[in-house]
């Protein structure tokens, strides 16, 4: 059997194991360590982002961003509708109500237009809107001028689900540091994994230290277990964080790798007439965790998907569209067909930052054989 050729595998530095046992050899194994401490400063220096928090997912991050945002049963919080499904969830979570909004056809990320539709439509209903999410799908920032200007005018907090866009940036400010809270992940199949694991970013003290008691169980400073508030078993692992320091050593190359698998996929398929690409839009610059394209044909992207397959290579569809899930499809909707279109006509190519020359031209060789010709 072929080795199998996975969407976006992990990619060891070759310094994990020495610092995995170093932590092993100290004890320090809990949710407290200097792993930790260094981790955290990593990330928050790369972003220049003041205090960060390592949590064991970015899904976890999400919802201490949400909570430290206000965000109570009754409330709206606005997000994309493109995106995975643990952008949303920590809105259930905390009781409030998602409204989902289209994609733009450039980027795919939320549109400026339909979130200004949404944004009018809350203060005139008088809605207690809490919060925008805005996703950097597959690495490429959103339109930030234009969503922070809204949201600053509507006087809306943004909390920035950048979980697959680490080192991307616009306008020279990083993913993550753009909003007034900012969340990363660490899972297996990011640019950076720590197994699993994610960040918040957040830019007082304060914020980072309330975070931080929810995240552990919101026990209080005593001798003994004393609880005045619900609390989360949300905090990372001293040994994971040992991983992630020795990711980020690594990432600029990563980010490098991936831009060049997607390099490589757009000159060997510039031909291709039915075949578009997910752009990067001016004053941006994309980490391109996913090579993403899209077909004018809607058959093409399961054919060639299957035939990938056929060779123990995996492709995957574009996020399906939450508004069309069924848990969340009774939830409100501001836009037309664009994400629609996109899950219809779209496929996700294998990214990994190890791929071969090889693979890559095996890949291409197996898409090409399944596009019309002439």
């Amino acid at each position: 059997m072929p080795t199998p050729i996975y969407l976006s595998p992990p990619h060891l530095s070759g310094q994990e194991l020495a610092l995995l046992q170093q932590t092993l050899a100290s004890n320090w194994i809990a949710p407290l360590g200097q792993n930790l401490d260094t981790f955290e400063q990593q990330v928050a220096n790369y972003c220049a982002m003041p205090y960060a928090l390592a949590v064991n997912s970015g899904t976890a991050a999400i919802h201490l961003g949400l909570k430290l945002l206000d965000v109570q049963p009754g409330d709206y919080v606005i997000c994309p509708t493109l995106t995975f499904a643990a952008t949303a969830n920590p809105i259930v979570y905390q009781g409030a109500t998602p409204i989902f909004i289209d994609s733009e056809p450039q980027t795919w990320n939320m549109s400026p237009e339909w979130l200004a539709e949404a944004l009018a439509h809350c203060r005139r209903a008088n809605l207690p809107l809490k919060a925008v999410i805005v996703v950097h799908l597959y690495g490429q920032p959103a339109a930030m001028t234009e969503i922070t200007e809204l949201c600053r005018r509507y006087e809306v907090p943004i909390l920035e689900d950048a979980a697959e866009a680490l080192g991307a940036s616009y306008q020279a400010t990083k993913a993550g540091a753009w909003g007034d809270v900012g969340v990363f992940s660490f899972n297996g199949n990011k640019i950076i994994t720590t197994s699993a694991g994610g960040m918040l970013l957040v830019k007082e003290e304060v914020l980072r230290q309330k975070a931080l008691y929810w995240a552990t169980q919101a026990k209080a400073d005593l001798p003994y277990y004393h609880h005045e508030a619900i609390g989360y078993n949300y905090r990372l692992s001293n040994v994971l964080a040992a991983l992630g320091i020795a990711q980020m050593q690594v990432l600029e190359q990563r980010i490098a790798a991936r831009r060049a698998n997607f390099m490589y996929y757009q000159s060997a398929l510039r031909e291709y007439s039915q075949i578009q690409f997910q752009e990067e839009i001016t004053h941006s610059f994309s980490n391109r965790w996913l090579t993403c394209l899209t077909f004018t044909d809607k058959s093409l992207p399961d054919k060639i998907r299957m035939a990938l397959a056929v060779s123990h290579i995996e492709a995957r569809p574009i996020w399906k569209p939450l508004h069309l899930q069924p848990v969340f499809q009774h939830f409100p909707y501001f836009g037309e067909q664009i994400a629609e279109d996109l899950f219809a006509r779209g496929l996700c190519l294998p990214s990994g930052s190890a791929l071969s020359p090889d693979e890559l031209a095996q890949i291409v060789a197996i898409i090409t054989g399944q596009l019309p010709q002439g």
